[in-house]
C-alpha cells in the first residue's frame, strides 16, 4: 500500500549531482526536483559572496527552492541561499562568512517544493 505522501503528492525523485567545472560562479544544469551541487574549489575571499545559476526544467516561478551547505569545507563558514527563482532556473548565492579566504569544494543540497500554481 502506498504511503499517504505518495497518494497525495507523488513520489520524490532521487538525488542527482552536478559539479562546477571552472569557478564558483559557473552555472550548473540539473533537471530534477532534488540534488547536490559540488562547487569548484576556487578561492572565495573572506566576506565575499558569489552567485551562480542552476538551470533546471523542473522549476516553475511559483516554486520554493530550499538549499543548504550539505558537506565539504569548513562547517559554519558559509551562508547559502536562493536569491532568484524563475521558470527553468534558480540562482544560489554563497557567502564566505569566515575571517579567512577559503578554497574549498563545498557540496550544496537542494530540493524544489512545488508551488500552488505549478
Amino acid at each position: 500500500m502506498p504511503s499517504l505522501f505518495e497518494v497525495s503528492a507523488g513520489k520524490l525523485a532521487g538525488p542527482t549531482t552536478g559539479t562546477q567545472a571552472t569557478n564558483k560562479s559557473t552555472g550548473v544544469t540539473l533537471n530534477t526536483e532534488s540534488g547536490q551541487i559540488t562547487m569548484n574549489n576556487a578561492q572565495l575571499d573572506a566576506g565575499v559572496e558569489v552567485t551562480f545559476t542552476v538551470t533546471n526544467d523542473k522549476i516553475a516561478a511559483t516554486d520554493c527552492v530550499v538549499v543548504n551547505h550539505g558537506s565539504g569545507g569548513t562547517a559554519g563558514s558559509y551562508l547559502v541561499g536562493v536569491s532568484t527563482i524563475a521558470a527553468g532556473s534558480f540562482k544560489v548565492t554563497v557567502t564566505n562568512a569566515s575571517a579567512g579566504n577559503l578554497s574549498e569544494a563545498i557540496v550544496i543540497n537542494f530540493v524544489a517544493l512545488k508551488g500552488a500554481s505549478s
